[in-house]
């Protein structure tokens, strides 16, 4: 992994770049190292070092961002480089304690940043170490209950003395040996040490309290072309989901959303639904097309010429609903 330095870099005076790892950290929430490993290298590409990122165009963040998900993501990162260099003169805080404040630096995050980048003795707790832990101690409370116990089996074993190391260690031994459905206990070096390996309960933990049925929404999504080939769409509001992103206009998400099309003109509705999947909730959204005349006025949005369109810089699920209407707004 690009952001990584490995112990004997380490022991040879090798120093973590901070604004690497933290964008990696950011990056990783809910998101798989695979999926990640590309879009840092993007980032570190376009954008190489904290002040560059801090004085980027938020549009152009945001479509660099785009199929990672969980925009709000992308928004504090741009609050997080910014507050960095205005605040922090272009130097990332080291403690835990300052790292917490930025914006979108969660405890999970502030730990692994310090521990990692700046080798404080925090505490990492994500969902593999979690895991570690609860089956480490033989643990059956249930998650999220389980989070302040399984954060003080963690404290126990958090090392004073190579704390990145060990930080990246106990991640790493969740993500490929401790694994969730198929741990690898033969070649796992803390077998001896694991309750749950000898009492033969690994596979059961940890414990999960169910969860509630995800609601679905529904939505239209207004696809439309004007004679020269240019694309209606807009920037949605900077609050709630997808803020600030690029996209189709769209009625609002809820169990009965009311037409809200952007122009009045004769909307084709396709038979086939986008459909997606947020944290909270299910959404299948509705897709409407039309051709709009070279004079055409929305009520609201904007066009974008077809030589500067890029669909892939779309969210998801605009991406989805441009899918199923491509075919139909063909521009010949």
């Amino acid at each position: 992994m690009p952001w990584r330095v490995m112990p004997a870099d380490r022991k040879a005076g090798k120093r973590p770049d901070p604004y690497a790892v933290w964008l990696s950290e950011v990056m990783l929430q809910q998101t798989t190292v695979a999926a990640v490993r590309a879009y840092h290298e993007k980032f570190t590409t376009l954008w190489p070092n904290v002040a560059a990122l801090a004085s980027a165009d938020d549009a152009d963040v945001m479509a660099a961002w785009a199929g990672l998900g969980y925009y709000a993501r992308a928004r504090n990162l741009l609050k997080s480089a910014r507050a960095v260099v205005h605040e922090h003169g272009g130097m990332f805080p080291i403690t835990y304690d300052a790292l917490i404040k930025l914006p979108g630096i969660g405890p999970y995050t502030a730990a692994a940043i310090s521990a990692i980048a700046f080798d404080e003795p925090s505490t990492v707790l994500d969902g593999n170490v979690e895991r570690v832990m609860a089956r480490l101690y033989d643990d059956h409370t249930p998650l999220p209950a389980a989070k302040t116990v399984f954060m003080d089996y963690a404290r126990r074993h958090t090392s004073n003395d190579r704390p990145g190391d060990y930080a990246q260690a106990v991640m790493d031994l969740g993500a490929t040996i401790c694994t969730p459905k198929t741990p690898v206990c033969g070649i796992c070096p803390i077998q001896s040490q694991c309750d749950s390996f000898c009492a033969g309960t690994q596979l059961d933990l940890p414990k999960k309290t169910p969860k509630k049925p995800k609601p679905t929404r529904t939505g239209i999504a207004y696809i439309a072309r004007r004679e020269d080939g240019a694309w209606l769409l807009e920037t949605r509001p900077e609050k709630g989901l997808l803020g600030g992103m690029l996209g189709w206009p769209t009625t609002e998400w809820a169990d009965d959303p009311v037409d809200a099309a952007p122009h009045s003109t004769n909307w084709t509705e396709l038979n086939d639904h986008a459909r997606h999947t947020f944290t909270h909730f299910h959404l299948i959204l509705r897709v409407q097309t039309a051709w709009l005349p070279a004079d055409a006025s929305p009520n609201r949005g904007h066009f974008i010429a077809a030589e500067t369109f890029d669909a892939t810089s779309l969210p998801t699920v605009m991406k989805k609903a441009y899918t199923l209407a491509a075919a139909t707004l063909r521009h010949v």
